[in-house]
């Protein structure tokens, strides 16, 4: 075995082989890939073959969309038969929300250019003769879908590799991982040790233990998956007889389970409640080709649903019930990316979809790998998307609802109940008790809307479908039931339009503690800072600036509020969802000779949002602080008291008003909260959550990462040129997006008014079209309450970026009318926020 190499892959399954192929591919072939056993036999080996391009994450769907269409090529390329059945996918719908489902994601389809057919109850029992079309609304079809053979694409993609000059060594286990102080990794074998530039794990039901190698707790676990394959039917092998076509896949999604031929006979592949997590700690050493026993119990539903929708199921034997492990994360979409806080070190784990995701996740790994930055945005898998909350206990619980809610319908308000509430602000149970209805992101709970005194929804509201998966709302026991989801204008609809007419009218209390925080100092904190971001850094202790990380070509990274606290101090504020990933570009980023040191302070300080008309009467009553516009101007921040409580008050908000973010020491934030309430009281003060401070966003056009803002788009094309310093001759970034301006851009960011809605405002994604032509895709959409008017921020051909051109927006299945208009539509002079 050598012992050099640049790449060192780790697991020979599908996605490993994948990573190396791709690697080749780009010309690094000084790669090798390691596996303990053989080639595909950990999870590869019993995976089904699906290749579902059906996926409601952009991320997700990218990939998903470039495997489908680059398997056929590696067959062409290897000449290795890579088992492609291209047969295709058909998905029922039985219910209205199950068909907006499908009208939203046909959109989301038509903006990645993936074909996506309608189909009638009739038209699908023509393509699949021994379906039972009852109840059916209608489905779509994905005619480019089908499965393939995972042991053939795998080999196939060996053999590629190999023909690049990629090594593999086969029965070769990884017994340690270290780095040199040099930055170079060496790899452990019971071969030998090979010392490299880059490692990438891809080890599958392994990824823990490799992780532990470096000292990571990789958020993966992997969770038994059960499916059967019967005896051969008699009408299926006359069809075959005949020559007549396969008939592809179906999914029942409503009753959560998939079906295809299968030798003659039928495969059904359910997604169960009651799946457990499996290989906490890791499969044996000797685990190979691996199955457990099967537990057919708990599949006794979807059987009996399976049978009743295609009654040839239940009229042969079972030849083979399969349950094997496949791995999964606590949201099901995979991990692909840098780990936190290693450089050079690389993940491809948590594939649930490992087969159809193999070719898209090595293909952007490996660009990069290569070129320092992904071609598409792959914020939606990004490693970094958990944290450290993201351990064991944690992820068996939301692994385990990730799996069984796989054939669930994803609503764009869901929110889903597992291992919560886990990270609470301490004004958590004040919240609770004024009616907050409570979301979580990145663990941390916070206030979506809040529910009037005594508000609950009954079973007719609810209106729940007559099926397997008909969950419309949170459950959790001993509580209420006050939300119902819906791709349209849904129960607290109304509710969020009160808050955001009080908050503009009067004052409202918001808590964003989840907010990303952190402190930069030392002695080149300034320059470093000045180097790295778009805009100036604030050069006078009190002023707040918004600037941007950008990627070396000129996409947007990263979104950082800077305060400057003190000499060479700044405090720095970021968006919750993104801590660890912003927090690690920023590590990564840091001198090597110590002159800027990073303090991690997002447990530390909690941040309530104090905004609307009578946000400085309030505050005036608990501090001694001038709070003057003269005194206290916009965008600059002062360390206050509220009574005995020191805070930094920042005079910024995301809402468009008069207001302030003030940043806390946590332990204290119950008191200030009491103060502000109490203070607050005879101006009428309520609180705010999170729907109806996007409300209000949207309506000052304010963007986000990574929707408007991200590394497919450049930082010209979302709109910041006001935060790209034209005095700085350097940041990271700046040449590459000097050279993209000049070669000219593809987008322009637009916000938009949409026409005759009626209830269903667009929610994102999208497609924008000028007569047949699609020109652009939604990133963000919903009402103004404000302004009176359903809008929605998009990226449209630049030269239709003009106020008052005329485009029209598919919103589930229908087209609206929608005009362009300035940017920020409520107080386009900032009116309130300068008042």
């Amino acid at each position: 075995m050598q012992d050099t190499a640049r790449v060192v892959v780790i697991g020979g399954g599908v996605i490993g082989v994948s990573t190396l192929y791709h690697l080749a591919k780009m010309g690094w072939s000084d790669v090798v890939l390691l596996e303990r056993h053989e080639l595909t036999s950990g999870s590869t080996w019993h995976a089904a073959g699906l290749l579902p391009l059906f996926n409601l994450s952009y991320s997700v769907g990218k990939l998903h969309q470039y495997s489908v269409d680059f398997y056929p090529s590696l067959e062409a390329e290897t000449e290795l038969n890579v088992g492609f059945s291209n047969v295709s996918n058909i998905r029922l719908a039985n219910s209205r929300d199950r068909w907006d489902e499908y009208m939203y994601y046909a959109g989301v389809a038509q903006t990645i250019g993936v074909d996506v057919e309608v189909l009638t109850p009739a038209q699908v029992q023509d393509i699949w003769p021994l379906c039972q079309t009852d109840g059916i609304i209608g489905a779509i079809r994905h005619p480019a879908d089908g499965y393939i053979q995972p042991a053939d694409l795998t080999q196939a993609l060996a053999k590629g590799a190999r023909q690049r000059g990629a090594k593999i060594y086969r029965n070769t286990a990884v017994t340690g991982i270290t780095q040199k102080p040099n930055g170079e990794w060496v790899v452990s074998t019971d071969k030998g040790e090979i010392t490299c530039e880059h490692v990438v794990s891809a080890s599958g039901n392994f990824a823990r233990q490799t992780g532990a190698m470096v000292g990571l707790d990789v958020p993966v676990i992997p969770v038994e998956h059960q499916y059967i394959v019967t005896e051969p039917h008699p009408e299926i092998l006359e069809r075959r007889a005949k020559g007549l076509p396969e008939m592809g896949v179906l999914r029942e999604s409503d009753a959560s389970w998939y079906m295809r031929e299968e030798a003659g006979g039928l495969l059904l592949g359910p997604y169960e409640v009651g799946a457990p997590a499996c290989y906490l700690d890791g499969p044996a050493p000797n685990a190979e080709y691996e199955l457990f026993p099967d537990a057919l119990e708990r599949l006794e539903p979807y059987i009996l649903s399976a049978i009743e929708r295609v009654p040839a199921f239940g009229e042969v034997g079972l030849k083979k019930v399969y349950n094997g492990a496949i791995a999964y994360t606590p949201d099901g979409s995979p991990i692909v990316g840098p780990a936190w806080n290693k450089k050079n070190f690389w993940l491809n784990e948590g594939h649930s979809f490992g087969i159809t995701a193999a070719g898209g996740a090595g293909w952007q790994l490996a660009h990069w790998i290569v070129e320092g930055e992904p071609s598409i945005d792959m914020m939606g898998v990004d490693p970094r998307r958990f944290g450290d909350y993201a351990g064991r206990g944690y992820l068996v619980e939301k692994n385990e609802e990730a799996y069984a809610k796989v054939f669930a319908v994803h609503y764009p308000d869901e929110e889903r109940e597992a291992a919560r509430p886990l990270r609470q602000a301490p004004c958590y149970d004040q919240m609770k008790k004024l009616g907050a209805v409570f979301g979580s992101v990145f663990g941390w709970e916070r206030p979506n809307w809040f529910a009037p005194e005594g508000y609950e929804l009954t079973e007719a509201d609810l209106d729940k479908a007559d099926v397997i998966l008909n969950e419309n709302h949170p459950v959790v026991e001993g509580e209420p039931i006050r939300e119902k989801w819906s791709f349209r204008r849904s129960n607290y609809f109304e509710h969020v339009g009160n808050e955001c007419r009080h908050v503009t009218e009067k004052v409202g209390l918001l808590d964003m503690s989840a907010f990303a925080k952190c402190e930069i100092s030392g002695p080149g904190a300034e320059s470093w800072l000045d180097g790295l971001l778009t805009n100036a850094v604030p050069k006078k202790v009190g002023r707040v600036s918004l600037s941007y990380l950008l990627t070396a070509k000129g996409g947007v990274r990263s979104e950082f509020t800077v305060y400057k606290i003190a000499p060479q101090r700044y405090y720095l504020v970021s968006a919750g969802a993104l801590e660890r990933h912003d927090h690690d570009c920023l590590k990564k980023a840091l001198p090597t000779d110590g002159s800027v040191s990073f303090e991690r302070l997002t447990t530390a300080m909690g941040v309530l949002v104090l905004a609307g008309p009578r946000s400085r009467d309030v505050l005036a009553k608990v501090t001694k602080s001038d709070l003057s516009n003269a005194a206290f101007p916009w965008l600059t921040g002062q360390t206050i008291s509220i009574g005995a409580a020191p805070v930094e008050a920042l005079r910024v908000n995301f809402v468009g008003e008069l207001g302030w973010e003030i940043h806390h020491p946590i332990e204290m934030q119950n008191y200030i909260f009491d103060k502000l309430m109490e203070a607050g009281a005879e101006f009428d003060i309520k609180p705010f959550g999170i729907r109806a401070m996007v409300s209000m966003a949207m309506e000052k056009s304010y963007k986000l990462i990574p929707r408007e803002m991200s590394v497919e788009y450049s930082a010209f094309e979302s709109g910041l040129d006001r935060f790209i310093s034209k005095k700085k001759t350097h940041f990271h970034g700046r040449e590459g997006l000097m050279a993209w301006h000049e070669a000219g851009e593809s987008n322009a960011f637009v916000t938009l008014e949409v026409h005759d809605v009626t209830d269903a405002d667009a929610r994102g994604s999208e497609a924008i079209y000028q007569g047949d032509t699609i020109v652009g895709r939604a990133t963000s959409g919903g009402y103004g309450w404000r302004v009176g008017k359903s809008l929605a921020l998009a990226m449209v051909s630049p030269e239709l970026a003009v106020p008052g051109t005329e485009l029209e927006i598919l919103i589930l299945g229908k087209r609206h009318r929608a005009t362009v208009i300035p940017d920020s539509p409520f107080d386009p002079d900032n009116t309130a926020l300068r008042s």
